[in-house]
């Protein structure tokens, strides 16, 4: 097979942090507020201005509360089940890496009577057998093995119980039916390639209430406290962080935020904009899959297929009968060679998930790019292959 000769732009693939909007460059930081207190008039002004623009660009309801909290989205998932659970049985959902830490920790640090629906890589548990009285903890995407939740399953609008969605590699990038969740989360460097460290967290009005009215058995840590003497935290969402955010960070998410609200492709603005882009991603993959025949997607079912974490397994003979493990020493190799030839960083799968690759599909790739490096991708297993 020739040796591409054209590479991809921005040849960074990274699932998290993933790149940077285009046009992105240092100087987009130049007005940042450093030295100053987050506490300042300025300080919280540009930390409200974060919230307000992620409410707009997302469509989040105009009644439910959005905060920025510490630990990115991890931090804000934590303090959302140490929070919330307990007042009712709980079920779970688990189909990759994240969602089966989330079972961990209910099961064993929360010690919740817990119903676990699990599914293996490239599957999705049976959402027909969830009791929706309960809580339920899931994500919406799995960032790990590239299998989502179906736009057409969302959860049902008269549930019981509350509805808590890890959605850090969703939110921006595919629909949110924010009526049936109650909490969700996600991070900066997710969808709009912002920087580590913090998290988001949205409060429908129900999960608001359950703050108010249940106080959960165990302590919680000051990072993850929401109330005080029985009633919602008002000033954790609206700009009053609980402990010190970076703003350069801040001043970096804000700008990703505009970037995505300037957006206009073919008649689609802001957020159908940035889902358009990442299809056009999905897009870019599927005509590399159907192109070759040792190839494929790691989900099962074309509907749970994401559009962000897109994950990717050979399916070859020849490999198929390799050991897991020089099944993923091969894949390593792969992309070994993309990284020396400079045309696609961290495409590797996730270290939990099987041997394949993981391209990220984002809204800030360019399809042009991820049609390039896919290329590369193909030159590289046929010239690696024995």
């Amino acid at each position: 097979m020739a040796k591409p000769t054209s590479k991809p732009r921005v040849p960074n693939f990274s699932s998290g942090p993933t790149c940077k909007r285009p046009g992105w460059n240092v100087q987009v930081l130049s007005d940042t507020p450093v030295g100053r207190s987050h506490r300042a008039k300025l300080g919280k002004g540009r930390l409200k201005r974060a919230i307000d623009l992620s409410r707009e660009v997302a469509r989040i309801p105009a009644d439910y509360r959005i905060g920025i909290l510490a630990g990115s989205d991890t931090g804000a998932f934590e303090c959302a089940m140490w929070s919330l659970l307990g007042e009712r049985p709980v079920t779970a959902l688990a189909w990759e890496s994240f969602s089966e830490g989330w079972v961990t920790d209910i099961t064993k640090q929360l010690k919740i009577e817990t119903k676990v629906f699990r599914a293996d890589y490239g599957k999705l548990p049976n959402l027909a057998e969830v009791d929706w009285n309960t809580d339920v903890v899931f994500v919406w995407n799995g960032t790990t093995s590239g299998v989502k939740i179906p736009d057409s399953s969302p959860p049902p609008a008269n549930r019981g119980g509350l509805t808590l969605c890890d959605a850090t590699s969703a939110v921006f990038a595919m629909p949110m039916p924010w009526d049936r969740l109650d909490v969700v989360t996600w991070s900066w460097q997710k969808c709009l390639g912002g920087e580590a460290a913090h998290g988001m967290i949205v409060l429908s009005p129900r999960a608001v209430a359950r703050l108010e009215s249940y106080k959960p058995a165990w302590p919680l840590p000051k990072i993850f406290r929401l109330t005080k003497a029985g009633k919602l935290l008002e000033e954790v969402f609206e700009g009053s962080t609980i402990n010190t955010p970076s703003m350069i960070c801040v001043e970096d998410y804000i700008d990703a935020l505009n970037w995505s609200k300037s957006l206009s492709i073919n008649g689609k603005t802001g957020l159908d904009a940035l889902i358009a882009r990442s299809r056009a991603n999905l897009k870019a993959v599927e005509d590399f899959v159907a192109k070759y025949d040792w190839i494929d997607f790691l989900p099962e079912d074309p509907a749970t297929r994401s559009n962000t974490s897109i994950c990717l397994k050979l399916t070859a003979g020849w490999f198929t009968k390799l050991s897991k493990e020089d099944q993923g020493a091969f894949c390593k190799k792969v992309t070994g060679v993309l990284e020396a030839e400079g045309v696609a960083y961290d495409c590797a799968p996730y270290r939990d998930a099987p041997p394949g690759f993981r391209f990220w599909g984002g809204p800030t790739v360019e399809a042009t790019d991820l049609a390039l490096a896919l290329e590369w991708l193909a030159w590289a297993y046929e010239t690696q292959k024995p």
